[in-house]
Parts: C-alpha cells; structure tokens; sequence
C-alpha cells in the first residue's frame, strides 16, 4: 500500500507564481487549473514564452484570465527560429499589446542540448537583450552548461538593462550565482530544491539573500517532492517556499512576504 502524499498547503500570504507555461499544462483544463491555484492563494501568475508559436497564445491567456501576465522571447531551444520576422513580432506585440507583458523572455543559452547551434542562441540572446533595454522592461533567463557565455554577454548589457531580471530555474555555478546578484539580478527557485541530488542549487539558494528569491514552478516540469512524477502546476509552490524557508533557516512568513515583494518591484504588475 502506497504512503499517502502530504496535501498540498493552503498558505495565508499570497504567491506570486514568477514562471510557468499554463500552455503546456495538459492534466486538466485552464480553468480548472487556475480555480485550484486560487484556492492554494496564489495570487498572480507569469506565463512564459518559448517560441515564434505561443508568442500570441500566451498573451490570449493574459486577456481570458485578470491574474496572469505573460513575457515574450524566445528560449535558447527556439534560438535557429529566430529571424527578422519574429523579431518585428515580439517588438509589435511588446508595442501594441504590452498591457499585461512584464518581461521580455525565456531567453539565454542551453548548451546542454544544445537544440539550436551556439551562434545562434547568441544572436538571439543578444538581439533579445538589446529589446528589453529599448522597451525597458527586465528578462527572463534561462542559462544551462552555459556559464562563462552567459557572463560574458551580461557583462556587456547589463549596465544597460536598468530593470535586469531573473535567472529562472537556477542550476548554474556559485560564481555565475555571485555575478548576477552583483548587478542586481533575482534568481528563480523551483522545485529542483526538494531533489535529494540538487545539493548544488541548494548552494546557490544560501548565498542568494531572501531579498533576490523569486519563487516559481516552471511547469509542466520540475514537479516538487512528495509529488515528483506527476504533472506540475503553480498550486505546489507551497513546497517550493517551505524548502526555501528550511534551507535559509528564516520563518515561512518571511520567505513569502519577501518573495511577493520581490515579484511585485522586478514586474510592475498593472
């Protein structure tokens, strides 16, 4: 007989929910996903774009529901899509349609896959940074096996980028960690924190003050335990906090007023 999971926790403070694709969620309906999420007090939600694909779709999300936002950009998988034609549609929609669009992302460089050859996710990280800057808004950054790259392009736009950003889902090295809390960046905690082999993220989580912590889901993936193996949705960032809260050894409360605070100054939700 299998041990039954933990529920859920339903938390007094709010949640703000920094990073997920509602898009890709497929367990149950949007609707039905975003009811359980308010039941579990999260308050607001990002939804994340990927491709030249769900660049519209994801802001057809933000009008259909009031608590979610979107980004636009595309994630570094995506980096041989772009072209002049994406480019002038993400500068269109972040012109025309940038009333709920707080960020300009997932953007960065994944040499781990490596789905797109390297120059090209350059060119499209640089050519995505240079928008944020001209539209001022902060990035959403996705960086894996990709350290000294990722420096060195940050190194020459983030004096620029006067809002900075996150860096989403925070699996890199202690010093990439040290060098964006140096210019200012947040970084992104999910529920990689709760796998008993991620004592490395938990490294960065210690030296990242609670004032730099935002939290998020990512999903559909990264499902926190005791839930791995089934589909993740924003509900369970309350196992998402709760580990933050263990590992910087401060109260749950503390972890979670910051956390909103945070989420709030990096996005200016209207």
């Amino acid at each position: 007989m299998s041990k039954k999971k933990r529920d859920i926790p339903i938390l007094e403070i709010p949640i703000i929910e920094t990073h997920f694709h509602l898009d890709m969620l497929k367990a149950m309906s949007r609707e039905e996903i975003v009811e359980k999420t308010k039941l579990h007090n999260i308050e607001k939600m990002v939804t994340i774009s990927t491709s030249p694909e769900n660049l519209d779709e994801v802001i057809f999300i933000t009008e259909t529901f009031p608590q979610i936002y979107c980004t636009q950009g595309l994630h570094p998988h995506d980096g041989k899509e772009w072209n002049e034609e994406v480019k002038n549609h993400v500068v269109k929609n972040l012109t025309e349609r940038k009333k709920k669009i707080v960020a300009v992302g997932e953007i960065g460089l994944d040499y781990y896959y490596s789905k797109s050859p390297r120059d090209e996710q350059i060119k499209a990280f640089e050519e995505q940074l240079q928008i944020a800057i001209d539209f001022d808004l902060p990035v959403v950054i996705h960086t894996r096996d990709a350290d000294e790259d990722t420096k060195a392009i940050l190194k020459n736009f983030s004096p620029r980028l006067k809002r900075k950003g996150v860096v989403h889902s925070f699996t890199s090295g202690l010093e990439l960690a040290q060098f964006a809390l140096d210019e200012g960046f947040y970084l992104g905690f999910n529920g990689i924190i709760t796998f008993k082999n991620a004592e490395n993220v938990r490294d960065a989580l210690r030296i990242t003050p609670v004032e730099k912590i935002l939290l998020e889901t990512d999903s559909p993936f990264l499902t926190p335990d005791p839930y791995r193996g089934v589909e993740n949705a924003p509900y369970y960032l309350p196992f998402v906090a709760e580990k933050i809260a263990e590992v910087k050894n401060l109260s749950l409360d503390t972890v979670l007023k910051q956390a909103y605070q945070n989420s709030v100054t990096l996005f200016h939700f209207s």
